[in-house]
C-alpha cells in the first residue's frame, strides 16, 4: 500500500513529491480530527487510509482554493 508513494504516475497526478506530502499530511489531520475514511479502512492504518484515498482519486488538491498552480499535463 506503502509502494503506491514511489509511483511516479502518483506523483505526477497531484504535481510532485512536495504537494503529495502536504496533500497527505492535509488529509491525515482530518482523519485524526474525525473525518470519515474514503475507503474501506478494514485493516488499515491512518496512513495506509490516505495513501489508499490518493491512489484512488477521491481526495485531491483543490488549486482553485488553495491559489497554487495546477500542474501541467504531460
Amino acid at each position: 500500500m506503502i509502494d503506491a508513494l514511489n509511483s511516479d504516475e502518483l506523483i505526477r497526478r497531484v504535481g510532485g513529491r512536495f504537494r503529495l506530502t502536504a496533500l497527505i499530511q492535509k488529509r491525515w489531520l482530518e482523519l485524526l480530527q474525525g473525518s470519515r475514511p474514503l475507503v474501506d479502512a478494514t485493516g488499515l492504518t491512518e496512513m495506509e487510509v490516505v495513501v489508499e484515498e490518493i491512489a484512488q482519486g477521491k481526495v485531491r488538491i483543490d488549486y482553485e482554493a488553495s491559489g497554487i498552480a495546477e500542474p501541467e499535463k504531460a
